[in-house]
C-alpha cells in the first residue's frame, strides 16, 4: 500500500484534503460543471412532467372531432398528445429522409 491510501485510512479529514489537492482546477472545475448539468436536467425534467400533468388535468372534457366522413369523441388531452407524438414521429422521420437524399455518393 501507498503512503496515500494509509494517510486516507487513518484520518478522514485529511482524504478531502489530499483529493482536492491532487485534483487540478480544471478537472474540479469540470466535474462540478457536470454534476451542475444533471442537476439542471432533472429539475427541467420534473417541470415538464408537472406541466403536462397540469396539461392533462385543465383539458380533460370530451370535445367532437369532426372527420371528412362522420365524427367522434375524445378527450382533449389525449388529442394533444396523439398529435405531439405524431408531430415528433414526422419530425424525425423527415430529418431521416433528408440526411438519406443530401448524403454524399461514394466516388469510385
Amino acid at each position: 500500500m501507498s503512503d496515500d491510501t494509509s494517510a486516507r485510512a487513518v484520518d478522514p479529514g485529511r482524504t478531502e484534503t489530499v483529493a482536492s489537492a491532487a485534483e487540478p482546477r480544471r478537472e474540479r472545475f469540470a466535474r462540478h460543471a457536470h454534476r451542475t448539468r444533471l442537476y439542471a436536467t432533472a429539475v427541467v425534467f420534473v417541470v415538464v412532467v408537472i406541466m403536462l400533468i397540469g396539461l392533462a388535468i385543465a383539458n380533460s372534457r370530451s370535445v367532437k372531432l369532426d372527420w371528412i366522413v362522420g365524427s367522434s369523441h375524445a378527450s382533449l388531452v389525449w388529442i394533444v398528445l396523439a398529435a405531439t407524438v405524431l408531430g415528433w414521429v414526422l419530425g424525425i422521420a423527415t430529418s431521416v429522409l433528408f440526411r438519406y437524399r443530401t448524403r454524399r455518393t461514394p466516388s469510385i
